[in-house]
């Protein structure tokens, strides 16, 4: 496991995914007022754009790595919320926040967990 490359790529998928979603959150606040599915989407298309570029250098053991890539990604993602939300407030400022983490764990552990699988299949197109 490439430990620094996996915290890097962690440090990027948070820091792009609350960036894009600051972008696009009064967009689809005002449209969609009882609908968050717009932190569902990103987190999934960003952790499958770096969990390939992650992935596609290992040989062996692919789903094992999409498990601890999985990991590491919710760790990192967890410590920079935690460092940027809750410490300055003292205070929860993400309604729901609860909610909010294990939502983003199971999407990214699951989204890993399947690049993982994807690529140690044998895929002959003609």
């Amino acid at each position: 496991m490439k430990l620094k490359l996996a915290i890097i790529f962690g440090v990027l998928i948070w820091i792009l995914t609350n960036f894009i979603t600051s972008l696009f959150n009064p967009i689809f606040n005002n449209n969609l007022p009882y609908v968050n599915i717009l932190l569902p989407i990103i987190l999934i298309i960003i952790t499958a754009f770096f969990g390939t570029v992650y992935i596609r250098n290992i040989y062996e053991n692919e789903v094992v790595e999409g498990i601890f890539l999985g990991i590491i990604f919710i760790i990192v993602y967890a410590i920079l919320d935690s460092i940027s939300f809750i410490l300055p407030h003292a205070r929860l400022f993400i309604p729901n926040y609860h909610f909010h983490i294990t939502s983003m764990a199971i999407i990214t552990l699951l989204t890993t967990t399947f690049l993982g699988y994807l690529a140690q299949m044998k895929i002959d197109l003609k």
